[in-house]
């Protein structure tokens, strides 16, 4: 079977791996000029784990991370969890995404991954889908794989209206820096006032990751570092977080990534008979879980599952969706519910009814559906 994949980010390479290693004859389209990564750092829970165990990457990831056991803080430095909850519902593993993606990369294969290639559209005809490409070239192949974000073009010919909407008011700030004197334990996550939140990390190779975010946020002036500050700010009652502070303070504005928050609407499909929607593209929500990067992956080990244990490509895609598109109507209620929580007990509740509900039903990929 020969795949193009939209997008060379985490999940584009991780399914182009996966279905390599499956026997698939596959290319990864990426419109940057070279390995890149959107963002800092990514959490990668059990789930996800066990897919890159799955297709041999296991210990090469593990070696990349940073595991954190999260607390939920308020502005003074108080410490929740929520009643009953277990380690395992908290504890995840912290990756760098450049790191991550330059190791997928090149498990996938250097002549795999195609750079300054940006898919813009597609046909598809009974024997194969027609890929067009920027440069007004194309490409036919029996699957195209849409992995290509939020603003997916893939999706958008798919389905079209579906594009990305500003989550309005919500903006995120984030930078890893070198790490200084700050408590090793961190801060995340702090629940402060004004809707605001955030906290740091320690990561790998010596660095510390630091991100605030607010939602309802009034129209924004000054620099990127004047921006985080004023949120940090409200984390940060009686100088418990002065660390935090102190790390934006250290970060170079150049070096603040800043985003406004863009939501992809819910889907009536995820598939047509030769492209297929994984990752962001099919169900990219507000990062305040810390698990979209995670349900990208398992998106992964499920529709490799589905591809080797179905009779024909239209029935595996479709066996894919239904495993998928009521699983992420769940995830929308939790991210709400999470979104919406004012305080810190009541953030750590919902995080925690999330986390517990994710891995306890996190699929098995090596066992296919049968339909």
């Amino acid at each position: 079977m020969r795949v193009i994949i939209a997008g060379g980010g985490i999940v584009g390479l991780t399914t182009a791996t996966a279905l390599r290693r499956a026997g698939a004859d596959v290319v990864v389209c990426e419109q940057a000029p070279q390995v890149r990564a959107a963002g800092a750092s990514i959490g990668l829970w059990r789930n996800a784990l066990e897919v890159f165990a799955g297709i041999g990457l296991g210990e090469r990831v593990d070696a990349l991370g940073t595991g954190v056991s999260t607390w939920f803080y308020d502005a003074s430095g108080r410490g929740f969890r929520a009643p009953g909850a277990t380690d395992e519902d908290h504890d995840f593993l912290l990756v760098p995404r450049l790191q991550l993606n330059e190791l997928l990369a090149a498990a996938a294969g250097g002549s795999t991954v195609r750079y300054d290639s940006k898919v813009i559209g597609f046909e598809e005809d009974g024997d194969a889908v027609t890929v067009r490409f920027a440069d007004g070239s194309h490409e036919r192949a029996d699957l195209l794989i849409g992995a290509d974000g939020v603003f997916s073009r893939v999706r958008e010919q798919l389905l079209p209206g579906s594009t990305a909407q500003e989550h309005r008011g919500h903006h995120a700030w984030r930078a890893t820096v070198p790490s200084r004197n700050e408590p090793a334990r961190g801060s995340v996550l702090t629940v402060g006032s004004r809707r605001s939140r955030g906290g740091y990390v320690r990561t790998y190779g010596g660095m510390t990751m630091w991100m605030v975010n607010q939602f309802d946020c009034s129209p924004l002036s000054g620099s990127l570092k004047r921006q985080a500050l004023e949120r940090a700010a409200h984390l940060n009652d009686n100088g418990w977080n002065d660390a935090l502070v102190e790390l934006i303070e250290a970060t170079p504005d150049e070096a603040i990534l800043h985003n406004r928050v863009m939501l992809v609407p819910p889907l009536p499909r995820w598939t047509s008979d030769r492209v297929v929607l994984i990752g962001d593209a099919a169900h990219g929500l507000s990062p305040h879980i810390a698990a979209g990067g995670t349900l990208g992956v398992e998106d992964v080990g499920v529709l490799t599952r589905e591809l080797g244990g179905q009779p024909d490509l239209r029935q595996a895609l479709k066996a894919y969706e239904a495993d998928r598109a009521p699983r992420y109507a769940s995830v929308r209620d939790f991210s709400l519910a999470v979104e919406n929580a004012a305080t810190a007990p009541q953030y750590a509740e919902h995080y925690a009814a999330f986390s517990h509900w994710m891995l306890a039903g996190a699929p098995r990929p090596d066992q296919a559906r049968t339909r």
